[in-house]
């Protein structure tokens, strides 16, 4: 069984480990831990849609989501991959015109752990800590420049490099240790790991095989294996 304590404790280190909130310290976040409103979600829920108006941003607790767009001709197109400690949604939050959401958020695993937050509730709150606020803009300063970097790789940057940065990026976010070497679980599609890296899923393929005949990686369905992680970073960055 588990205890309400047992649960604050989790949001709060969740809410402690969130980049726009690093900064926080313990007791100014148990101010915000009333506010947030907490559900469980299934695999393939929605968190929310792309042009839902509301005016939430979501912390997640446990498990992983990806954010997804869909085309003029019903294409589904994988933007990113959120885990636990990470922010999702946040953008309606601080623009000041609100408008509607440009992507949906769909769960992909079991038992995932999502908290919301109300704009007022997080406004209320700065209004009490506005040191935050500028601990805040740094972060999403960073996220930015992180965004313009990720234009410049599709536009400057062959498939194996993308595709190499974005094994590491998955490694260090979700990546396990084992013996066997660094176990990354992605649970992505072929199709979903290509979208993810921006390529078509025949090139990206052809990357992952050269790898693995490199002897890098190696491949166990929806799981990559990384035995040589210091290659992919130089393969990354040739």
């Amino acid at each position: 069984m588990i205890r309400a304590t047992d649960d604050l404790e989790s949001q709060r280190d969740a809410l402690l480990h969130t980049a726009l909130f690093k900064q926080v310290r313990p007791e100014e976040a148990d101010q915000l831990l009333p506010h947030l409103q907490r559900r469980y979600y299934s695999k393939g829920d929605a968190v929310f849609h792309e042009g839902d108006t509301d005016h939430r941003m979501y912390l997640v607790e446990t498990g992983r989501i990806k954010l997804t767009r869909e085309s003029t001709d019903h294409r589904i197109h994988l933007l990113s991959i959120t885990g636990r400690g990470e922010l999702l949604g946040e953008i309606p939050v601080f623009d000041p015109t609100g408008g509607p959401r440009t992507a949906s958020a769909i769960v992909m695993t079991n038992g995932t752990i999502v908290a919301s937050l109300e704009r007022a509730a997080l406004f209320a709150w700065l209004d009490e800590h506005p040191r935050v606020a500028i601990d805040m803009l740094q972060v999403m300063g960073y996220r930015a420049r992180l965004n313009n970097e990720r234009i410049a790789d599709l536009v400057f940057m062959d498939v194996p490099g993308r595709l190499a940065k974005t094994l590491i990026d998955l490694a260090q976010r979700f990546g396990e240790p084992s013996e066997d070497g660094l176990v990354v679980p992605h649970d992505l599609t072929q199709e979903e790991m290509a979208q993810l890296v921006g390529a078509s899923r025949e090139t990206v393929n052809k990357a992952l095989m050269e790898f693995t005949q490199r002897g890098w990686i190696s491949r166990r369905g929806r799981t990559i294996i990384i035995y040589q992680p210091g290659k992919l970073i130089r393969r990354a960055h040739q």
